[in-house]
């Protein structure tokens, strides 16, 4: 029995042992993030060799074969004297790679002129380059490239740049203009003078930033609730001329004047001479008496005069 016992031992320790020390195993086909080929993308079972580096990855986006002497001696260097080749001649090396194109890199121009403060929240910036740029592959990763330094002369509009991007030795240098542009409020349809502006009078649409700061264009928000002081076209780019408060009463509308006293208010008919907004003076036709007469406005068809002239006797 006792010799049963010692056998089972043995084979256990034997077993565990060759578990212990299993030899890595050549991989057939690997794909590789980073620029060096380490023990661990190239073996499975690579134990506590897996971070020693073997050699060079291909660049970001292209593929290479490395043959197995290649291998052998780049093992044997980390003291690997073993492995299991699986009867692989060679193994195929790929490097992932990142397009990195117009697009990624004018985002990050945008991005800087925004955190400086030159770009607001309603601006646009349309970036066009001096030469044309076609996409190049960058190292894997969550920023495959990213913006060194940036040139900007607000005077011209002309910007340089220089980019270190991931997994390429030298850094890109771009050149060109930065147009800034502004999204402003145009007319959706033909409207007549006097009109009430509401939201949807309006569409947005960029227009360059000097060309704003030159004219006087009004945000949204500032002509909601204005009035048109003419008659104007579709697609007509709104300026703070353009508009004014609504009148509460237009010339020649009819009204009714008002007389306060105490508790006594008397009233008239009336004819406006001018127009006004509400609070603001205009003058009045008092159709009894068939004078003038200086009034404020108080309400669409409503005026108010603040003290009792003999106009306003035969009230």
């Amino acid at each position: 029995m006792k010799k049963a016992h010692s056998l089972i031992a043995i084979i256990a320790l034997t077993l565990s042992a060759g578990t212990a020390f299993a030899a890595p195993v050549l991989k057939s086909d690997i794909v590789v993030m980073a620029p060096v080929v380490t023990v661990g993308d190239m073996f499975d079972d690579s134990g506590a060799l897996a971070e020693k580096p073997l050699f060079r990855s291909p660049l970001p986006g292209t593929t290479g074969n490395v043959d197995l002497a290649a291998i052998r001696q780049a093992t044997a260097r980390i003291g690997l004297d073993y492995f299991d080749a699986q009867g692989l001649g060679q193994v195929r090396v790929s490097r992932a790679a990142a397009m990195v194109d117009k697009d990624i890199l004018t985002a990050l121009i945008t991005d800087d002129l925004r955190s400086r403060g030159i770009l607001a929240d309603d601006m646009n910036a349309d970036i066009l380059l001096s030469q044309p740029f076609d996409p190049i592959r960058a190292e894997a990763g969550e920023a495959p490239a990213r913006l060194d330094t940036l040139r900007y002369l607000p005077g011209n509009g002309s910007f340089a740049a220089r980019f270190i991007v991931a997994g390429v030795s030298q850094p890109l240098d771009l050149a060109g203009t930065i147009e800034l542009s502004v999204n402003a409020p145009h007319l959706a349809a033909n409207l007549p003078a006097g009109t009430l502006l509401q939201p949807e009078h309006f569409v947005m649409r960029p227009v360059p930033a000097q060309q704003a700061a030159a004219q006087g264009i009004a945000p949204l928000e500032q002509l909601i609730g204005m009035s048109l002081n003419r008659q104007s076209r579709e697609g007509m780019l709104v300026r703070a001329s353009d508009v004014g408060v609504p009148q509460a009463v237009s010339k020649n509308d009819l009204v009714t004047i008002y007389y306060r006293h105490g508790p006594m208010t008397l009233t008239v008919r009336g004819q406006a001479v001018t127009g006004a907004a509400k609070d603001a003076p205009l003058q009045v036709l008092n159709l009894v008496s068939r004078r003038v007469i200086n009034a404020t406005a108080i309400a669409p068809g409503a005026v108010e005069v603040s003290t009792a002239p003999m106009t306003l006797a035969g009230l």
